[in-house]
């Protein structure tokens, strides 16, 4: 009995000390005091804890084994630690690690993502989404967009340039409207409304000549074009990729070479570009393009290097040699795209951005810009995306009938509609609380990755499920549909910006891996520059972490030893299970980088997995900070389990499919034994949390509402407002549903007559009958007028759609 209870002891006290990462004397000491105990009791125990405590000695102290154990550990890591290229290493040091960094720890502390304080949006801000950009929404049909304009109205263009919305991220002082990121967010996602618009808008103000010209640009340049791209005179759009140059951009072909050549009589130090770029948004109405070549001197002009690497310069539209103007055709969206292509253009050295001495730097200048750019356009548009679908499709299954009861109230609608509700809830929080780190200085490389990824994926789920329910509503194309349009256009937001196969495959884990361990890149760093101490830190403190999260992923996978989190009751707990699949996840990276070394790369579907995982606790983690921070309102709670329970379950599914695949299986065994001693925690969110949420968004709520609060929902414009004329009617909605329960009950039981089967004709034979009011029949009347006109959808001229009248079949010519 007294062996057990040391063995107890020891096994406790290892745990206790590795959770807390304590140290090799702590361990040492109580190996040591144990060991000696347990001779008197049980020798082969007590011998068996001195040998431990040799062990801790030689390989925990410093001092003895940076004498015989560091050395032959620095030689082997040499040799299986992946080779990081030039390439990956600007792109593992552009932007900053923040909570990502502490959910990679296994340890994070909650206390620094709930530093990142919210001032919220100045006046300005706050005017701006409010008018201006209610005015801009107001001014768009889908159908009128892309199918009959294959543009935006031409009013609108003028007010886009009027009231300074391509100037957003441009200070004041260059004429700029200097917005918040959290500002830009929500101005894109107001106008989500249009694809179209969102695109329009967006572009200029995230990867474009404005943030390059404001972070790396001459001050001469940035006198010249920053004013003039703030109010609209200058147009710009950035060409990088290219028919064999997509999502690898460091493998540009187009080249810039420096030359000599006269003009005016004046002889003119430049480069001679030639090039050519493909799917460049609004290439075709650009008045300057921002373009990306690969820089080469072979004449030695400017320096002995001759090639210079990756180059961004800005050319006028103007320039001999240049062709550009035509258009592609985007996937259901006709925002503005095209070709550009250059042959033999000569342009001054003075185009390069940030003059010569941002030669070579622009994969660099890509990268960093991209950061930042990535966490807001393409995110914005697909939470404003959510937001609108969830106001139609919420409105619609309440006004739309069958079998006598909204479709709002049947189980199948329910589940689809509470999904779109809780994809919305994430994808708002996740955005918004990113923004504001950047707006607190963070430039969150690995959380745009997350954030472009997953927001995009969820965004198609939504529309598929907004289009489930509305069914042939959206399916029917024309001015009545403000569905079918962004749906069909979806595609596109999966694929620019670092297609979401290759972010979630590649980028996710791959550059969180090293670039937000909190040992890795100080490891590979000590192996570059031979440094041996260095080394040692790194090496074993790593070591320290491994074991310190496999005790914590065990004991709270145990249930013991909850850390402290700060949130309220109802948020806690999810903080807190959060901390422990933290533990799992950065235990799991290490295992799979030990075992696999350089061929992570290669394995893919792991390091999406690993990916999914980390992409899961970060999404769930903005949605508490949200949480915490916001003005809760009545049904939010269902929807924040909905959401955490959602995530959480997606992160262990992902845990499963990894410890499923992992090639070492014994390896596999013990990660799913330390890291889910239990099993898995986390199932489906229940049915009776869908059937709440559904019930909500579906009806004149707060929850709704607040869902809501960031679209468009006036009927002011020079447009209709679908989502306007839902709300009316879902105002008025439970007076309207008493009178169909009267009608209907009445009709049942054979009190008006049976070929009343409309529900006009049954209304107005109750009101013969006067089993309802002159005013309540009113009422109906104007009531079911305007559910029959959101339910109705377009027809046309037979020959409307054929672009050549020339071709058609007049089948019933006679």
């Amino acid at each position: 009995m007294l062996t057990l209870i040391l063995l107890i002891l020891t096994v406790a006290g290892l745990l206790a000390l590795l959770r807390r990462e304590a140290g090799a004397m702590p361990i040492l000491a109580m190996l040591g005091g144990l060991g000696l105990v347990s001779l008197l009791v049980s020798p082969v125990l007590g011998v068996l804890l001195l040998l431990g405590a040799a062990v801790v000695a030689v390989a925990g102290l410093p001092a003895l084994r940076i004498q015989w154990l560091t050395p032959r550990l620095f030689a082997m890591f040499k040799r299986v630690s992946p080779k990081v290229s030039d390439t990956e290493r600007i792109a593992l040091e552009a932007g900053t690690v923040a909570w990502d960094g502490e959910l990679f720890s296994g340890r994070p502390k909650w206390d620094k993502l709930m530093s990142y304080r919210d001032d919220g949006l100045s006046e300005e801000e706050r005017t701006f989404i409010e008018h201006q950009c209610s005015v801009a929404a107001g001014m768009c049909n889908a159908w009128e967009i892309a199918k009959e304009r294959a543009d935006l109205p031409e009013e609108l263009w003028q007010y886009l340039k009027q009231e300074g919305f391509f100037g957003m991220i441009i200070p004041k002082e260059y004429g700029g409207l200097g917005f918040s990121a959290k500002a830009q967010s929500l101005v894109l996602q107001k106008l989500s409304i249009s694809e179209t618009l969102m695109v329009t808008v967006g572009v200029p103000n995230s990867l474009g000549p404005g943030e390059l010209l404001l972070k790396y640009g001459t001050q001469e340049q940035k006198d010249h074009y920053l004013p003039r791209l703030a109010d609209g005179r200058e147009i710009p759009c950035f060409g990088l990729t290219g028919p064999r140059a997509g999502s690898d951009a460091t493998s540009l072909p187009d080249t810039g070479i420096v030359c000599k050549q006269v003009i005016d009589g004046k002889e003119v130090l430049g480069l001679r570009l030639n090039f050519e770029k493909r799917w460049i948004t609004l290439a075709p109405i650009a008045t300057v393009v921002g373009l990306a070549f690969r820089l080469f001197d072979p004449d030695h002009l400017l320096s002995e290097e001759e090639d210079r690497g990756i180059t961004l310069a800005l050319v006028p539209r103007n320039t001999a040699g240049m062709e550009i103007g035509r258009r592609h055709h985007p996937i259901g969206s006709p925002f503005l795209n095209g070709p550009i292509k250059g042959k033999d253009v000569f342009v001054p050295l003075d185009t390069i951005i940030g003059g010569t001495e941002m030669i070579g730097q622009g994969w660099r200048m890509l990268v960093e810009c991209l950061s930042i750019g990535r966490c807001i356009t393409l995110p914005s548009g697909a939470s404003g995306t959510s937001r609108y679908a969830l106001g139609w499709t919420g409105g619609f299954a309440r006004i739309r009938r069958q079998f006598n009861v909204p479709v709002a109230e049947m189980e199948g609608v329910q589940e689809p509609l509470a999904r779109l509700a809780a994809l919305g809830y994430i994808a708002q929080a996740a955005v918004y609380q990113t923004a504001n780190t950047i707006d607190r200085g963070e430039k969150p490389a690995v959380p745009s990755a997350i954030l472009k990824s997953q927001l995009t994926e969820f965004q198609r789920i939504a529309l598929s499920d907004a289009m489930d329910i509305h069914g042939g509503k959206a399916v029917t194309l024309g001015p009545r549909n403000y569905l079918g349009i962004g749906y069909s256009a979806n595609p596109v937001s999966i694929t620019v910006e670092g297609a979401n196969i290759m972010t979630r495959n590649l980028m996710i884990f791959g550059q969180g891996a090293i670039r937000c361990h909190p040992y890795v890149l100080e490891e590979l760093a000590a192996s570059d520059s031979n440094d041996l101490p260095a080394f040692d830190r790194a090496f074993f403190g790593h070591a320290a972490l491994v074991f310190g999260n496999a005790a914590r992923a065990f004991t709270m996978g145990l249930g013991i030893g909850k850390p402290e989190v700060p949130f309220d009751a109802v948020a806690a707990p999810y903080a807190r299970d959060m901390a422990r699949l933290s533990a799992g996840f950065s235990l799991c990276a290490d295992a799979a980088m030990a075992s696999l070394g350089a061929t992570l790369k290669q394995r893919e579907m792991l390091s999406a997995r690993l990916g999914d995982v980390l992409s899961n606790l970060y999404l769930a983690s903005m949605v508490l900070k949200h949480w915490q921070e916001g003005d809760k309102v009545e049904g939010e709670a269902a929807l924040l389990h909905y959401s955490c329970t959602h995530l959480l379950q997606r992160a262990e599914q992902a845990f499963d499919e990894l410890f499923d695949n992992l090639p070492n299986r014994a390896l596999a065994g013990v990660l799913r034994a330390v890291t889910m001693p239990l099993g898995r925690r986390w199932k489906r969110p229940a049915d009776q949390l869908t059937r709440e949420i559904a019930q909500a968004v579906s009806r004149d709520t707060l929850l709704r509402a607040k869902l809501l609060a960031a679209a468009w929902q006036q009927n002011d414009g020079v447009k209709d407002n679908p989502l306007a004329r839902y709300n009316a009617l879902l105002a008025d909605y439970d007076r309207a549903e008493a009178l169909y329960r009267t009608v209907n009950k009445a009709y049942a039981k054979g009190e008006l007559p049976p070929e009343a089967l409309h529900p006009e004709a049954r209304l107005e034979a109750a009101r013969e009958k006067e089993l309802v009011s002159a005013e309540d029949a009113e009422f109906m009347r104007g009531f079911e007028a305007e559910v029959l006109e959101l339910l109705s959808v377009d027809d046309f001229e037979y020959d409307e759609f054929a672009t050549d009248k020339a071709n058609i079949l007049r089948h019933n010519a006679a």
